[in-house]
């Protein structure tokens, strides 16, 4: 389960409160947990396994984030705006999800000030992690990109070449070739 305590110590009053909303759901390897095309109403956290965050672009399945044990995965521009997204999420292997219904956290909030603190600073982790992943598709080369993931999880060799790819933004080709001059 996601430290709390790490990033924001709260009131037993709002981790009580935490608790009764939280569901645990399990998912089997590449289930779909939201459809592209559906708005998104609950905050994930995965407490093992990984997921993705994909769209389709001219007929071309696209992973845009990945997330490991211990992440948050959300639609921020669905959750927000209560808008559908063109965006879908999807488990990478077997999965295990704490879910929060975001209406209902986001009720807490009043209640909670220490609740609403540390759901804001997880979002503004969240957000800077969105940005380091927009600046390192501008300035870093596929290599780099692709030794950065590697760096960031052990599960890299349970995601398929093809969603690794899409993500670094290169063809399953060329990563390949970035994968055979690393050995």
């Amino acid at each position: 389960m996601m430290q709390f305590d790490n990033i924001y110590k709260i009131s037993d009053a709002a981790k009580e409160a935490l608790n009764q909303l939280m569901r645990e759901e399990v998912y089997p390897k590449n289930a779909l947990i939201q459809p592209v095309g559906s708005s998104c109403r609950t905050v994930y956290i995965i407490k093992k396994g990984s997921a993705r965050i994909f769209y389709y672009k001219d007929g071309n399945d696209i992973t845009e984030h990945f997330a490991f044990d211990n992440d948050m995965i959300v639609r921020a521009e669905s959750l927000f705006t209560g808008q559908p997204t063109s965006k879908g999420i999807q488990t990478i292997d077997r999965t295990e999800i704490i879910a929060l219904d975001a209406f209902k956290l986001f009720q807490l909030y009043d209640q909670h000030h220490d609740l609403e603190r540390l759901f804001r600073l997880i979002f503004e982790r969240e957000y800077v992690n969105t940005v380091k992943r927009l600046e390192s598709l501008q300035f870093k080369s596929a290599k780099e990109r692709y030794l950065d993931l590697l760096n960031s999880t052990d599960y890299v060799q349970k995601i398929p070449l093809k969603y690794i790819a899409s993500y670094l933004g290169i063809t399953q080709v060329s990563l390949s070739r970035i994968r055979n001059r690393l050995l």
